[in-house]
């Protein structure tokens, strides 16, 4: 099954964020840094978020992350992605190929996840696609 998520972008604020967002809906909060990951290109950015989620029972969810110091952003601009996760390799492979047309590639598919990539419509929306794999944060 697909699920459209709203993913969130900060700063630098993103675990006071969801940590507020698990105040407000309750939930199961998840963070994973930069240094978990493995990715520390900056180590001033190792304890940044490099993907978090709040998901509640009620059906709440939000991703968020930290955009990277060395990415152009400003609150308000970029403020969301739309995230795609599904269970599968077709099912999302079906999805991106589609999305894709008219659409200019922001991040091709990266290897810390399955099948993640990162585009912008041809209407300016910014999607992220991935195939939903475990992880144990730290």
């Amino acid at each position: 099954m697909t699920v459209s998520v709203t993913h969130l972008n900060f700063r630098g604020d993103v675990r006071a964020a969801l940590e507020f967002y698990q105040s407000v809906f309750g939930g199961d909060l998840m963070i994973i840094t930069n240094e978990d990951m493995g990715i520390v290109e900056d180590p001033s950015e190792a304890k940044q978020v490099k993907w978090g989620q709040v998901a509640a029972e009620n059906g709440f969810r939000v991703m968020a992350y930290d955009v990277p110091a060395a990415q152009s952003w400003s609150a308000g601009e970029i403020p969301f992605f739309i995230s795609l996760r599904g269970d599968t390799a077709e099912e999302i492979t079906v999805l991106w190929e589609k999305l894709a047309k008219g659409s200019t590639v922001v991040e091709p598919p990266a290897q810390w996840v399955p099948l993640y990539g990162m585009l912008k419509d041809s209407f300016g929306i910014t999607w992220v696609v991935d195939v939903v794999s475990p992880h144990a944060a730290s």
